[in-house]
């Protein structure tokens, strides 16, 4: 029997409590270690692996994991959740952690489903369902920063899923956007020249909440985000999953979440 969908509907979404991980993963005993989660009594439709870019953003992660494991029983989804760390001092380069969480979730399991969520941002409706469509899905839709208006139509950040098919058409995500911005709208470029367009929930049920927060330092504006973006047609063949480098140093898995330390190494000059 496939699962059907248990939603509540609107959430209230709050940071003003502190969260206890131990108590987190005690009312969630159905998760497993490494965060992952399968339904008991149904088969779920898709295995979804969530792929989340990191570094230090723990006390974000907490109010994600309080928040999201339950959003995600609810929606009977066999996951698992990767939080991709980038380790040592080197300017972050997003974009190419999710690249490597999609090579090291394929590891683990045969998931067919990716989305791939920034850490501080909250979903505020559990209708807003962490699985893949035929086309690309933009979950993210309506943010509180932006006053819940998508900010341009081609806006393609923040929460986003595209099955292992989807992807792998693409070769992934750009591997050379260090600092901040440009990689979202890169991607949102290789998804139309393969021909793909992007779906996304209504205004309503795509509305989410982010945890406010100070630019990090070695995440500052990246100044050639506008020249990439512009050649993304010719460089998105020799630039993605076929050229990806990386090494894990670290791989901890804890009751809620599997944690990859990696190496990304550093911008060619």
């Amino acid at each position: 029997m496939f699962c059907v969908l248990p939603a509540v509907g609107p959430l209230r979404i709050e940071f003003s409590h502190t969260v206890n991980m131990k108590k987190v993963a005690e009312e969630n005993p159905e998760v497993r270690e490494g965060g992952r989660y399968t339904p008991k009594d149904c088969t779920a439709l898709q295995k979804v692996a969530i792929i989340i870019p990191f570094r230090n953003r723990d006390e974000h992660l907490k109010y994600w994991l309080y928040y999201l494991h339950p959003i995600l029983q609810r929606q009977q989804l066999d996951y698992g959740i990767y939080v991709i760390n980038q380790g040592g001092e080197e300017t972050f380069n997003r974009a190419k952690l999710l690249n490597i969480g999609f090579v090291e979730a394929l590891k683990e399991y045969d998931y067919n489903c990716f989305v791939f969520s920034d850490v501080d941002l909250i979903p505020m409706d559990d209708r807003n369902t962490y699985k893949c469509y035929d086309q690309p899905r933009h979950l993210s839709v309506s943010m509180d920063k932006f006053g819940f208006r998508l900010p341009y139509n081609q806006y393609f950040g923040g929460v986003s899923a595209l099955s292992k098919v989807q992807f792998e058409k693409i070769n992934g995500f750009p591997n050379n956007y260090w600092g901040w911005g440009g990689e979202d709208d890169d991607i949102y470029n290789r998804l139309v020249f393969k021909g793909m367009g992007v779906s996304r929930p209504d205004a309503t049920i795509g509305k989410c909440r982010m945890i406010h927060h100070s630019r990090d330092t070695k995440n500052e504006p990246n100044p050639q985000r506008f020249t990439k973006i512009a050649h993304t047609k010719e460089t998105m063949k020799a630039d993605g999953l076929n050229t990806l480098s990386y090494k894990a140093v670290k791989i901890e898995r804890f009751s809620l979440y599997t944690k990859i330390t990696v190496d990304v190494g550093s911008p060619k000059s």
